[in-house]
């Protein structure tokens, strides 16, 4: 069940008249949440509703194990790490079986020998990728002794499988989301109102910004005679595409998780603006980092240590994020990439002494040109990045950016410069609220203190959303 679609609209507020109905009930509420998103999620595949149940229980059951075994420090140990491993187990089985063999196939063919490896058809269920990090984030906090091993097995479900969240994020802690499933939730109108707008501008996103640029950048990538300027604009136009996509749906998942009064985390805020490479990181994909950060960085290591290790603990952590998106080496690629644009952060030299009173600072304006200089070259860097993150191959990546460089003609790119009016929009909106809490946290300043203002542009995009809006698609991040 899309969120850009009619099932949806119809499915959402059935879920919340119900769920408002039991205000005075957590347990009830629980219930309804959890049979209310395994319906959510059969829609998708109804087989696979077995295989996200079983790792619940897994969960579930390895908490308890480990409580039980508080003063049996090794079997308490063995019990996170089989959860562990039987959780990265499952995952790679269905994400990574095909093309670990493929791989191995090739490289024994490589040395003149022949193998006749097993293939299967393995489909991938959707949103695997997140609902497992979300159960090794609490089976470890359990162990770690961050949180209490849950014994409400409803509340657990519910973390796990909570639908606006389910399938693509955000990734939760357990340490954040698991405690408002066990305690009583309330939300005002302030913040149902905010969450509607919220899940407003998620929509803008993904059907005004990413759904109208999907066709040309389709164009473009699909054409192997496509010329160094139709790929810039294409790449260019991916850029916001990914963007809108995933914020958008997060977004979405956001704003519709607060009409239900739980509290999700923000998981991107304004990439673009970065001005390098760890900026963009700590504004994109935050929740995914975030896990990266302190289930696999930090354990290494993190920083605390020698520049060598720091530099093989953030290849580990981008190789590792690349690897997450997708089995296939281009992802693969696409995370060394950014790898390799951390190594001046991590050998730069400390930073020096502020200058004596008195000494000639730049100017303002000097100052600013610099950093508009900055956030250009980082968007350059991270289209750079999105070539291998599009592309079908590496091979084919490279031939791209060979083009992009030695084969620009000057002519109008494919789908002329129109379809970089829904990009223009969007970055214009973000960038004038950007220190509000999101596009449409509108100031109360100017025509904007009348509620009738600000009623007619909620209706405004509205409008647009479904008059304008491209054709209803998947969103991206739900292959991984």
């Amino acid at each position: 069940m899309l969120f850009n679609s009619y099932e949806f609209l119809l499915f959402l507020p059935c879920v919340l008249l119900l769920y408002w109905l039991f205000a005075s009930r957590l347990a009830w509420q629980n219930v309804l949440l959890v049979v209310c998103s395994y319906v959510f999620y059969a829609c998708w595949d109804v087989r696979f509703l077995a295989l996200i149940i079983g790792m619940t229980l897994v969960g579930y059951a390895g908490g308890r194990m480990m409580e039980a075994l508080r003063h049996q420090p090794r079997r308490e140990r063995a019990v996170c790490m089989g959860g562990v491993v039987l959780c990265l187990s499952v995952l790679g089985w269905f994400k990574y079986y095909g093309f670990f063999t493929d791989n191995l196939a090739r490289l024994i063919h490589a040395f003149g020998f022949t193998a006749d490896l097993p293939t299967l058809n393995i489909i991938l269920p959707v949103g695997i990728s997140f609902y497992t990090f979300q159960i090794l984030s609490y089976v470890i906090d359990v162990h770690r002794r961050k949180i209490p091993a849950c014994r409400d097995v409803v509340a657990f479900s519910a973390f796990v499988c909570f639908f606006p969240q389910l399938v693509a994020g955000p990734i939760e802690k357990a340490q954040h989301l698991l405690p408002q499933m066990q305690t009583p939730r309330r939300v005002s109108y302030a913040q149902f109102a905010d969450g509607l707008r919220l899940v407003l501008w998620g929509f803008v996103k993904k059907m005004l910004l990413a759904d109208r640029v999907a066709p040309f950048v389709q164009a473009v990538y699909g054409n192997p005679e496509s010329d160094g300027t139709d790929l810039i604009m294409a790449t260019v136009l991916f850029a916001f595409q990914i963007y809108g996509d995933f914020s958008g749906y997060s977004d979405i998942a956001v704003g519709t998780a607060r009409l239900f009064g739980i509290r999700l985390s923000r998981n991107f805020h304004l990439p673009y603006f970065s001005s390098d490479i760890p900026s963009f990181w700590r504004r994109w994909h935050i929740s995914l980092m975030e896990w990266f950060r302190e289930y696999v960085y930090f354990p290494l290591g993190g920083s605390r240590c020698s520049r060598l290790r720091h530099l093989r603990n953030t290849f580990a952590v981008f190789m590792l994020s690349g690897l997450w998106h997708g089995a296939a080496w281009t992802f693969v690629a696409w995370g060394i990439f950014h790898a390799c644009c951390f190594i001046p952060h991590v050998l730069r030299r400390p930073v020096r002494p502020a200058p004596p009173a008195g000494e000639v600072q730049r100017s303002r304006s000097a100052a600013v040109i610099a950093q508009l200089a900055r956030t250009a070259l980082t968007f350059v860097l991270v289209c750079i990045g999105w070539v291998f993150f599009r592309s079908e191959s590496i091979v084919s990546a490279f031939r791209h950016l060979r083009s992009m460089v030695s084969d620009v003609h000057f002519h109008t790119p494919y789908g002329g410069f129109s379809t970089l009016y829904p990009v223009v929009f969007v970055v214009a909106v973000e960038w004038l609220t950007r220190h509000r809490a999101h596009a449409l946290d509108l100031p109360p300043i100017g025509l904007l203190r009348y509620r009738a203002v600000r009623w007619a542009l909620y209706y405004a995009l509205l409008f647009a959303v479904a008059y304008w809006g491209g054709a209803q698609s998947a969103f991206i991040y739900f292959q991984f």
